[in-house]
């Protein structure tokens, strides 16, 4: 029974409340939810008698404003609620709250006995668009002596008389409130402690999914947690939550449901036209928005349930009306969803001749191949191979071409995307039968997957068969292919000019058409620049070969540049900070495996070099089905870590049987020399025979160690990590401090500028030795990190980008720099990562 109330008055007073919130069936934080503004503004309207109408779509969180209000109250407080099994029992919402039977006859002496026994207390009653018509009737007449605080559902079904008189109350001595979405940051916090292992990916789209809904976060990240995904809408998800949502759409109009529906089909905002009449309400509901003509559900989970609601027949029908109003590109999904097969496939083959990217291409041709019950041409067949390979999918394209068929240019298309995933030897194998009378550009690719097969099995023939085919198809090739496996050839020889070679290949190719070649060229100059370790000149060419490829929305080749790119920018030790975070970025997205490799191995670098080895090392070792490509250089930075992280031995292990470059090959040596050398064990000799230049210098160095300045200046203009490297070992190697000291401070000097913390780490070290002990910034006397600042810099150093710190921690992004830019003045740090690792080392004392 309720406390009985007292005859002076108790005003309300918001306090906060410990634990959980409830928002429907689910539990939320109390410091993410409700809102503390609402709540405010609701305390503040209680401050005398009246009526307080909290108002929102399902699963918004009206019930723990109810439970948040009744907990800080300080007096009598009388819950209740309608029960949507029983809205037409007069005044049940009522009596349940006051827990007697009241007079349901008449509404002025309903109002009566219910103040009579409320008095100074709160009443508090829930889901009041299931109330009956006597309650409805009774509210603003005891408003007019109690304090009443009501949720009220949108949509609902009250008539509209009864919402009219409901908002006349509240605008006299109450509010009508709105429950605001749940900030993205907020909802990005609720994940993260739902599902803490969820990616940035994974998070951003279920927040973005949940469209600020918390019943939607609860329940999507717990499914996310138990093993699914943000778009598996399987039996994993909470029942509840659809259930609510389903009822809720129950309430709506029939156009209003259908307009709903078409918005989880089309998955995207829309133009108000495609809905219809329906959208009007669904704006008036709060279940849409609708800017500057353009509608987009503000929950896109709210109008996936819309659409599962559909029978079979009604999702049919939606699908074939969306059709006609959506561009081709949709069309032919919509056309396919509705078992328009057949219409699907035209409309499909139509809309791709008229694509304007390679991206739209692919994707338009491997849906016509693969309609049930469609046999597609031959014709078209060829055309979304191309695509395919176009677009970096060699294996989309092997799907559609039959193995076994005979034509030399579905043959060319096979063995193209065999030689794409790395298979030379079945590439060549896939074209044998290719006669040579077939037409030109068959002939042409054919010889074409012979010699880059070659080149993998037998370089120097590879070079010489490259000579006797310009004299078949003259210098330079007509075909696109051809003369980028030329140039390929010449470039795996590093025969003079080369890189034009390639460059001029890539030209002629994207001037002809053959997007493939083009990109296959381009991506093959940053590989042999990167070998040759000119990874300035490397870099860049990936990053115009990979806005090159946005443009035209081949995600996989767009990707591999990135990641490419960003793979030199570590090597040469140069803004680590940047490194960490796009790399990290780029690996929370889906890739393809080469470039998940590369993008691993940049942040992981830049991670340990920066001071934050456990990071570094937990990235590499969760990094599963490495591909070939990319296997010594994740098999270097692991021994690299290790190294850095005071583990020689680990750098001691077999190397990897895959074949390295010369760059990634001599860096492996030079780890292992510096792993030999702390360990205390007899190296291997110096590599004479070592191809690049600065390699060859440095591993000379270790039995000659005045050559040590000579190789630090091989790496200036190339790396920095390796020239600090260089000035190290020639510091350490020298006994007397004349000649150690100069090279130390010069290491030191290039560590901190650059941010190479565990290097910086052991220059001063080494000066240490030699007594010397200069005044360098550092962290100032009882200039202590707030607790804020701690766990900002914990985040860093867990690899955490900005936008999730801000989301895991409630703040802005803004905030969040504050945050670190502080801790690294506090600190004496130049870069976030040399801070977040500073800050480790202080937690962990």
């Amino acid at each position: 029974m309720p406390e009985a109330p007292t005859d002076e008055p108790v005003a309300p007073v918001a306090g906060s409340v410990a634990g959980s919130a409830v928002v429907g069936r689910a539990s939320v934080p109390a410091a993410a939810w409700p809102p503390a503004d609402l709540v405010a503004a609701a305390v503040d309207a209680l401050r005398n008698p009246g009526l307080v109408v909290i108002v929102g779509a399902p699963g918004t969180g009206r019930t723990s404003v109810l439970k948040r209000l009744g907990e800080s109250f300080r007096g009598a407080v009388f819950s209740g609620g309608a029960l949507a099994m029983l809205r037409g029992v007069p005044a049940l919402p009522l009596s349940r709250a006051v827990r007697v039977r009241l007079p349901s006859h008449e509404a002025p002496l309903l109002a009566e006995a219910v103040r009579s026994r409320v008095r100074h207390g709160l009443l508090l009653l829930d889901d009041l668009q299931w109330a009956d018509p006597l309650t409805m009737a009774a509210l603003p007449a005891i408003a007019e002596h109690c304090r009443i605080v009501v949720t009220l559902r949108t949509p609902h079904r009250l008539p509209g008389d009864a919402e009219r008189a409901l908002r006349a109350a509240a605008a006299r001595s109450g509010a009508w409130l709105s429950m605001p979405p749940m900030p993205a940051d907020a909802a990005a916090v609720l994940v993260r402690q739902l599902a803490p292992s969820a990616s940035t990916t994974v998070v951003a789209d279920l927040v973005r999914r949940a469209g600020g809904v918390p019943l939607a976060v609860v329940a999507l990240a717990k499914h996310v947690a138990q093993g699914g995904t943000p778009r598996d809408g399987g039996d994993g998800l909470d029942k509840g939550l659809a259930y609510t949502v389903a009822g809720a759409l129950a309430d709506l109009t029939r156009p209003a449901r259908t307009a709903m529906a078409a918005l989880g089909l089309l998955g995207r905002p829309v133009t108000a036209t495609v809905l219809g009449e329906g959208l009007t309400e669904l704006v008036e509901t709060g279940l849409v928005e609708l800017t500057e003509g353009v509608a987009a559900p503000v929950s896109p989970y709210t109008a996936e349930v819309a659409a599962g609601l559909l029978d079979t027949a009604e999702r049919a029908a939606l699908h074939r009306r969306l059709a006609a109003l959506v561009p081709p590109r949709e069309a032919a999904r919509h056309l396919a969803a509705a078992g328009a097969a057949t219409e699907a496939y035209q409309v499909a083959v139509t809309a791709a001749a008229a694509a304007e990217s390679s991206g739209d291409r692919a994707e338009l041709l491997l849906l016509a191949c693969e309609l049930p019950g469609v046999e597609a041409e031959p014709q078209v067949r060829l055309a979304a191979a191309r695509a395919a390979l176009a677009a970096g999918r060699p294996g989309s394209c092997l799907r559609v071409i039959d193995a076994a068929t005979t034509d030399p240019a579905a043959a060319v298309l096979r063995g193209e995307a065999l030689l794409q995933q790395g298979s030379a030897v079945p590439a060549a194998a896939a074209v044998a039968a290719v006669p040579d009378d077939a037409p030109a550009e068959a002939v042409g690719g054919r010889d074409r997957i012979r010699l880059l097969s070659m080149l993998t099995t037998d370089p120097g023939g590879a070079l010489a068969r490259a000579e006797e085919l310009l004299k078949v198809h003259g210098d330079a090739p007509a075909h696109p292919g051809l003369r980028a496996a030329i140039a390929a050839v010449r470039a795996g020889t590093r025969q003079p000019g080369w890189e034009y070679g390639l460059a001029s290949a890539a030209s002629a190719a994207g001037q002809a058409g053959d997007a493939l070649a083009a990109r296959w060229s381009a991506w093959l100059l940053v590989e042999t620049l990167t070998a040759d370790a000119r990874l300035a000149e490397a870099s860049q060419a990936a990053a115009a070969a990979a806005a090159a490829c946005a443009g035209d929305l081949a995600y996989s080749w767009q990707t591999r540049f990135l990641a490419a790119q960003l793979w030199c920018d570590a090597l040469r030790g140069a803004e680590i900070d940047e490194v960490v975070r796009r790399a990290g970025d780029l690996a929370d997205r889906t890739l393809p495996a080469l470039a998940r490799g590369y993008a691993v191995a940049a942040a992981s670098l830049a991670e340990a070099d920066g001071g934050l080895l456990a990071p570094a090392r937990a990235r590499l070792e969760a990094l599963q089905n490495r591909p070939a490509s990319a296997g010594p250089v994740l098999d270097w930075v692991t021994r690299e870590a290790a190294w850095l992280d005071g583990r020689p031995d680990q750098a001691f292990e077999p190397a990897d049987s895959a074949v390295s470059t010369p760059l990634v090959d001599g860096l492996r040596r030079i780890t292992a020399r510096w792993a030999a050398y702390d360990a205390g064990v007899a190296a291997d000799p110096p590599a004479a025979d070592a191809p690049l230049a600065p390699v060859r210098v440095t591993l000379e160095a270790w039995k000659a160690p005045d050559r040590f300045a000579e190789a630090a200046a091989a790496w200036h203009e190339l790396a920095r990590r390796e020239e600090v490297r260089c000035l190290l070992a020639q510091g350490l190697l020298e006994d007397g401090a004349q000649l150690a000291v100069p090279p130390l401070l010069e290491a030191e000097r290039l560590a901190e500028e650059a941010g190479l913390v565990v290097l910086l780490g052991r220059a001063r070290r080494a000066l240490r030795r030699h007594a010397i002990r200069r005044d360098i910034r550092g962290r100032r006397a009882g200039d202590e990190l707030t607790d804020r600042e701690r766990d900002v810099l914990r985040l860093v150093a867990n690899g955490e980008p900005t936008r999730r710190i801000a989301g895991q921690l409630g703040i802005s992004r803004e905030t969040v720099e504050t945050h670190i830019r502080s801790g690294m003045r506090k600190l004496g740090a130049r870069t976030r990562t040399e801070a977040a690792a500073l800050a480790m080392e202080e937690l962990a004392q």
